[in-house]
């Protein structure tokens, strides 16, 4: 383990594992082996962290997550109470599949809401929106607002997490920061 980071006396963190300077794991938490969890993060209550997770800098993982095998999240990833992930995409209790893990990425600034279930396999681009209670079965693209079982695009969202708005020109404006945005060929980008 490195740096200075806080660890509740009622979580486990295994030994094998690398958190970052400032990062704050709270009541009955389980960090299992050899996962890394990066600076500034903040674990909620009750969160399972499975073997080899990676989560980047400044992610916040709220009461009641739990983040399986094959799950990377890069930076800034928010995961809302009570969500889930999947790493089996047949899962039997006789039949180990350990060596079937899927991958699921998560973009940089990507949120989850509470009570979503993320089946693995998929990537989530970077500051996505899945909605409480969404079950994403595809890829997500970066910006996307997605909704609903299974999860379907209703819209596109700004970094801030704001609804945006695109003019015929495929251009829009986030309401909080005036970043502005470009829609084109069915993907959105920030323009610098």
């Amino acid at each position: 383990m490195d740096g200075e980071f806080f660890v509740h006396p009622t979580a486990v963190v295994d030994e094998g594992c690398t958190i970052g300077e400032g990062t704050k794991i709270w009541h009955f938490s389980h960090i299992m082996t050899s996962c890394t969890i990066g600076k500034n993060c903040n674990i909620g209550q009750n969160v399972v962290i499975s073997p080899s997770v990676v989560l980047g800098n400044g992610c916040k993982v709220q009461n009641n997550v739990s983040v399986y095998t094959g799950v990377e999240c890069e930076e800034d990833v928010f995961l809302g109470p009570s969500c889930v992930f999947t790493n089996v995409i047949n899962p039997r209790s006789a039949v180990v599949r350990k060596d079937e893990y899927r991958k699921t990425h998560i973009g940089k600034g990507a949120s989850i809401g509470a009570n979503a279930t993320i089946v693995c396999g998929h990537d989530i681009g970077e500051y996505a929106l899945v909605g409480a209670g969404s079950v994403v079965t595809k890829n997500v693209l970066p910006y996307a607002l997605v909704v609903g079982n299974p999860a379907r695009q209703i819209g596109w969202v700004s970094e801030y997490g704001h609804r945006l708005s695109f003019n015929q020109e495929g251009k829009a404006l986030c309401p909080q920061t005036n970043q502005e945005y470009q829609l084109e060929d069915g993907k959105v980008k920030r323009i610098k």
